[in-house]
């Protein structure tokens, strides 16, 4: 009896050493490939809210970081455009933290000038029907950000209309859009403080 449970731990063993060792070759083979496409979505991304015709650096690869921002709390990734060596505009993670549903994270892409280029969700959890406006499958509200400028903190015009500006808001959901106009507004205040600072902002990945 002893010996044949000792055989069975034995088998067990090795069964379990070889699926660890299958898992990490798998792991080792679909690494590179599962970062290309994170990169390339990355990529499609980044087009959408800022053109391509207007940097010519690789903006993916020159990533600094923000902490406790106008952003967001903790760690935001900041993405310098640069024309040569210039910057000339930014794509920054932002969230807006007061959505109806929780905390909706947006990417924004302003020049230092106060002129929004391009703004999209990238996570919410908001009411369906209602709130989930803000994704570019169901509406075209978040475009209407592109190629506004911030006049400044007390512009009254960047607010939905029920508050007197001029974005729409949602049929039953007010929140929603008044929190990502706040968030963008914030963001897009915030690149104009970037350019003397950029060049001295933690690299992304940096060790502390």
């Amino acid at each position: 009896m002893l010996k044949t449970m000792q055989k069975h731990g034995v088998t067990l063993a090795l069964f379990a050493a070889l699926a660890t060792g299958l898992t990490a070759v798998v792991n080792a083979l679909t690494k590179g490939t599962i970062e290309q496409q994170a990169v390339a979505q990355q990529k499609v991304l980044f087009d959408q809210v800022i053109s391509s015709d207007s940097y010519d650096n690789n903006i993916q690869a020159s990533c600094v970081v923000v902490n406790n921002s106008p952003l967001g709390k903790g760690d935001r990734e900041i993405y310098v455009a640069r024309k040569g060596s210039q910057p000339v505009a930014v794509v920054m993670e932002a969230t807006a933290p007061d959505g109806y549903s929780g905390a909706i994270q947006l990417l924004v892409a302003a020049d230092f000038n106060g002129k929004v280029l391009g703004s999209r969700v990238t996570e919410h959890h908001e009411t369906p029907g209602l709130g989930d406006k803000i994704e570019t499958r169901l509406s075209d509200w978040i475009t209407h950000f592109a190629g506004k400028t911030i006049q400044g903190n007390d512009d009254p015009s960047w607010a939905v209309k029920k508050d007197g500006g001029q974005f729409d808001q949602f049929t039953g959901a007010t929140i929603t859009p008044r929190a990502v106009v706040n968030a963008v507004k914030r963001a897009g205040l915030f690149a104009k403080t970037l350019p003397s600072q950029v060049d001295n902002l933690p690299v992304c990945g940096a060790q502390p």
